[in-house]
């Protein structure tokens, strides 16, 4: 089984808590509110999909593009790691969804667009113990829908499309990249709810659940079949 991560196994950040956290860097810069949004905005790709392969050099990138002073690189190296534990933390529930798919046998995997901070922050949250095997698009050099993360994540589980279901909230285009890709999909409802941020989501008409906690309800309705 693979997931989906930012709104499908932890709460994706809402406008609101997206520029709290860009006030914050544009404290530490130096500059204006506006000018460490669009910084912020503007790095996603480079971000995401490998040019940039450290915490430290996504700091050093956002402070050329905000033109502040070199110094800044190692408190905002420091704000970013912190930003990424808080967003990786997990509710109880999920983690006992997990632990009661584990004990079914599934293999779980962690597929997701994400940044070097999150990244270097997975192994010490208390998800990355449930999985498997992990990739990261900013490790792996390609952003969803990409074929090539489907197929690295297959690779890691060492399973064949037909065997696997991939379960996610629906951005990137994720679940339709999926079934592209040869694998069963299921939508959850988007975790940190509706006022919570997504990009590239398209419509959907497939199997739909509440959350990843019906997920292995799911799996023993099928089982029963």
């Amino acid at each position: 089984m693979i997931l989906d991560l930012f709104g499908t196994l932890v709460a994706a950040p809402t406008a609101v808590e997206r520029r709290a956290a860009a006030a914050q860097f544009a404290e530490i810069l130096g500059v204006s509110l506006s000018v460490a949004e669009a910084a912020l905005s503007d790095s996603w790709q480079a971000r995401h999909d490998g040019q940039l392969t450290s915490t430290t050099e996504v700091a050093a990138h956002l402070v050329t593009r905000c033109k502040a002073i070199p110094a800044c690189v190692g408190e905002l190296e420091m704000l970013l790691a912190q930003l990424a534990a808080v967003r990786l933390g997990a509710d109880a529930t999920l983690l006992r969804a997990l632990e009661r798919l584990q004990r079914g046998g599934a293999r779980l995997a962690v597929l997701s667009d994400a940044s070097p901070d999150i990244a270097e922050a997975w192994s010490r949250s208390e998800l990355a113990p449930h999985f498997d095997a992990v990739v990261f698009s900013c490790r792996t050099g390609a952003v969803k829908p990409d074929r090539l993360l489907f197929q690295t994540v297959l690779h890691e589980l060492d399973a064949a499309p037909h065997q696997a279901l991939y379960c996610g909230d629906g951005g990137g285009d994720e679940l339709a990249g999926a079934e592209r890709a040869g694998m069963r999909a299921v939508r959850v409802e988007r975790r940190g709810g509706p006022g919570s941020l997504v990009f590239g989501e398209t419509a959907w008409s497939g199997r739909a659940i509440p959350s990843v906690e019906a997920l292995p309800s799911l799996l023993d309705s099928w089982g029963k079949r």
